[in-house]
């Protein structure tokens, strides 16, 4: 885990759904994303390091918030149409939001650019941070992830949130068999579990909501107790304009 102390500010951290699946449906969680940053016009970066950078990712993002925002995508593998950018650009970001993909490929490629001071940086200065998957992953202290192929902990966080992150946790199989194990052993830290089209807004480290932009979709704090796991079900607010 890098060691940096925790930086103020406020993070949404998606289990799935979002702008990123095909086809593209609106999607209520990222309009609340652009209405946090409280910017008529926000500045919005993508990193899609956890994909390689893959081109079709940054295309769907561009695509889904045109219009509603002056982007920019941050590629680290010097991808075109974009390029290599100086991390130091994202300063410069009303909201920092990071695709999914491979979360222990991320961290690397990451520290090696100096991006976790930097992203401290940008969010003690009120830029919001954002994520889906990975890049909901990232900013836990510990997650279960696929980076290896089977599922498996991974105690490697950036840890501007503490505890341990677990996205897609209905949505994907063994999810939540998985991760309720590994913090009942105390492989996994405490921490969140959220489905897809759901998430969680953290502000200076403490949760202050749940959010959903789809019916059903729940979200919970997942704690050790003795030898076994207790899912704990946070209340989760439907998002205005949501399908009942």
């Amino acid at each position: 885990m890098q060691n940096l102390e925790r930086p103020r500010g406020t993070i949404v951290a998606l289990g799935g759904g979002g702008y990123s699946e095909a086809p593209y449906v609106p999607s209520l969680i990222d309009e609340h994303i652009l209405e946090l940053a409280d910017a008529a016009r926000p500045r919005v970066c993508f990193i899609p390091t956890a994909s390689g950078d893959a081109a079709i990712y940054g295309e769907r993002f561009e695509n889904a918030f045109a219009g509603r925002a002056e982007t920019s995508v941050l590629s680290l593998f010097c991808q075109d149409p974009w390029g290599y950018s100086d991390p130091h650009m994202l300063l410069e970001q009303d909201v920092i939001y990071v695709g999914g993909g491979s979360t222990a490929n991320l961290l690397a490629v990451w520290r090696l650019h100096g991006l976790p001071t930097i992203l401290a940086e940008a969010s003690a200065n009120g830029t919001v941070l954002a994520g889906i998957s990975a890049g909901m992953n990232c900013w836990f202290e510990a997650s279960s992830t696929d980076s290896f192929g089977p599922l498996a902990p991974l105690r490697d966080g950036l840890g501007f949130i503490g505890g341990s992150g677990c996205p897609h946790y209905l949505g994907e199989v063994d999810r939540r068999e998985k991760y309720i194990g590994w913090v009942a052993s105390g492989e996994l830290p405490d921490g969140y579990a959220v489905d897809e089209h759901a998430a969680i807004v953290m502000r200076d480290g403490e949760l202050v909501e749940a959010i959903a932009e789809q019916p059903n979709r729940p979200v919970f704090h997942v704690r050790r107790e003795g030898d076994r796991a207790i899912e704990e079900p946070i209340s989760v607010r439907m998002l205005p304009g949501a399908a009942s």
